[in-house]
């Protein structure tokens, strides 16, 4: 079944990812303007737009890196009902460490280059209260084996791995403790093609094993069109189409996204 044929069913259930009418500026600049999206239960909603579009602001402001000048946001959290804008410095980064799951484009952002594999992942783990030495490890292993790392390299240091690699070890620190929304970050930009594909494999069953809703944000239309049920087009800090993959890909409407589109064909 291809992602498209998913969307609509999927979209039959209540919203896991809400945001509203989000804007933020910096200083004249417009790096949202009114943005609003959507993301349900087990899908994969992939960004798409040229640099500067304000793909990449949106992402922060949904692992509440930043704070918008206005907006909504919620998630489909029991514990969490109201504008998670709200939340405190801690309750943010609780809230992160252990419901929002996110891999940055650059690893450094992600990790301690100069600890472990395991380590990294068991900093995670650690956030969220465990304490015992034997359960960390084991967990951080199981984190790394669904990533698709080397087992055998699991105690390397990031600085000596590969970029492919480092991003395995960003993504089993992200889900470590099963978030609800894993966030990616043009995470196969600056890797060989064939180490892409690995990656983008990975993903794809991580998300069909464990049904975790993504929103992927990249400006690769390739990776775009593998990963997502449906696609929104930002350009200067606006969205400018939405819809499902299908649709964008086969049947632009705006003159933004047909450029876009036919560039890449």
């Amino acid at each position: 079944m291809t992602p498209a044929l998913r969307a609509p069913e999927l979209m039959t259930t209540p919203a896991m990812l809400t945001m509203t009418a989000v804007s933020r500026r910096y200083g004249n600049v417009v790096a949202l303007e009114e943005v609003s999206a959507r993301a349900y239960p087990g899908e994969v909603l992939g960004i798409v737009g040229e640099s500067g579009s304000g793909k990449s602001t949106l992402l922060r402001m949904m692992n509440l890196e930043e704070t918008p000048d206005a907006g909504d946001y919620r998630l489909s959290l029991p514990d969490q009902p109201g504008n998670l804008f709200d939340l405190d410095r801690f309750a943010r980064r609780m809230l992160c460490a252990t419901r929002i799951g996110i891999v940055y484009q650059n690893p450094h952002l992600g990790l301690l280059m100069r600890n472990t594999s395991s380590g990294n992942v068991a900093e995670r783990l650690l956030i969220a209260g465990e304490r015992s030495f034997a359960a960390l490890r084991s967990r951080a292993r199981d984190a790394l084996d669904a990533s698709e790392f080397p087992l055998a390299r699991m105690d390397a240091r990031p600085v000596e791995l590969s970029g492919g690699m480092q991003q395995r070890v960003q993504l089993a620190k992200a889900i470590a403790l099963e978030p609800v929304l894993l966030l990616l970050d043009e995470p196969t930009t600056g890797l060989d093609v064939s180490v892409q594909a690995l990656v983008l494999d990975t993903l794809k069953r991580l998300q069909r094993d464990r049904a975790i809703t993504m929103v992927i944000v990249s400006h690769d239309l390739g990776v775009i069109r593998t990963m997502a049920d449906r696609v929104m087009v930002m350009r200067g800090g606006r969205v400018v189409e939405e819809g499902l993959a299908d649709q964008i890909f086969q049947d632009p409407q705006h003159e933004y996204t047909q450029q876009l589109v036919h560039a890449k064909l």
